[in-house]
């Protein structure tokens, strides 16, 4: 008994010490990002529009940080996966963050976290349609609810207008997330049929996708010049550099904490951790940059995130786990 009773407490602390990680760096990730792309930058007032080189910093750390763990505490044997998987899912996870990123140039990170938490969306349409999977019905009705409380936080009340110009409900941010969401979807196709043909680790994943990632951003940046523009407003600020390498090793830092809460805890803790820890995110957001909310809006994240914690706790239970359609 008293054994047992040992192991339970240090299960416990482990998973204590994993949600505590996944907390703190996610945190001050989300912190960083709001403050690299939306600061006024020197007299000018200038925006850090560099989005590319911002994703290709954090692709590098994460492939660096996902080498080590597979060297490391991780090893997973070998890795047969399609190397055309890897390239497909590596390109829909680019478009994914890097319009993630650039909408932070037009919405406030509020905006983009409760958007991006209806994710459920693509992923379910997407795996459907490209994974071939069957969902239970309290599946769909969760993701109603978030459907609809993201509907309530994202819609723009019309305000009057001289001359024809009429409010409209989505802007450039919004449209962005909505192409982010969507590119998430085919991500999590194509990886629903990595592990049902390959049965590929979580690992290998973490770095051929980011690997590959890597690989299209360095072209993306020499082709597009944007490399140079980089370096310039590095230059003119190069204190930002700071920020952008903090910001990569938090990304990677809570990635490793993701991993093994799934690893030691299976993916329903996992889901929980981080459903509660985007719902602090946006209130940190809104206490430390001013964002504030209205009663709508925090009507529409409230839906939201019951509507993340309940899909995590029931939707993903052995009951209703997805069925892969042979």
């Amino acid at each position: 008994m008293t054994i047992n009773t040992q192991q339970t407490n240090s299960v416990d602390k482990r998973l204590i010490i994993y949600a505590l990680g996944i907390f703190v760096t996610y945190f001050y990730f989300g912190i960083l990002q709001e403050k690299i792309t939306r600061s006024k930058y020197g007299d000018k007032k200038e925006i850090f529009k560099c989005t590319v080189s911002l994703v290709f910093i954090q692709c590098v750390v994460n492939a660096i940080f996902a080498k080590i763990m597979l060297m490391t505490f991780m090893k997973q044997g070998k890795d047969s996966t399609s190397k055309w998987y890897y390239f497909l899912s590596s390109s829909s996870y680019l478009v994914a963050m890097v319009s993630s990123n650039m909408a932070l140039q037009h919405v406030n990170y509020p905006t983009q976290v409760v958007g991006k938490s209806c994710k459920p969306i693509p992923v379910m349409i997407l795996g459907v349609l490209i994974g071939r999977k069957r969902y239970p019905l309290l599946k769909y009705l969760f993701v109603l609810m978030i459907v609809i409380g993201v509907g309530l936080f994202i819609y723009k009340d019309q305000t009057k207008v001289t001359g024809s110009v009429s409010a409209t409900a989505l802007g450039i941010g919004e449209i962005l997330l909505i192409l982010s969401l969507s590119m998430d979807g085919v991500t999590g196709a194509f990886q629903d049929r990595m592990k049902s043909e390959y049965k590929t680790q979580s690992g290998h994943m973490m770095l051929q996708m980011n690997l590959w990632s890597t690989l299209l951003l360095a072209i993306i940046l020499i082709i597009t010049g944007e490399i140079w523009l980089f370096i310039e407003f590095v230059g003119r600020y190069p204190f930002v550099i700071n920020n952008i390498i903090s910001f990569s090793v938090l990304s990677a830092i809570g990635q490793m904490f993701i991993f093994l809460t799934v690893a030691n805890f299976g993916p329903l803790s996992c889901s929980i951790i981080t459903t509660t820890r985007k719902f602090f995110t946006v209130l940190g957001s809104v206490l430390l940059f001013g964002n504030s909310l209205s009663n709508r809006q925090w009507l529409g994240t409230t839906l939201v995130f019951i509507g993340l914690a309940l899909d995590s706790f029931y939707g993903k239970s052995g009951a209703s786990k997805p069925k892969i359609v042979k």
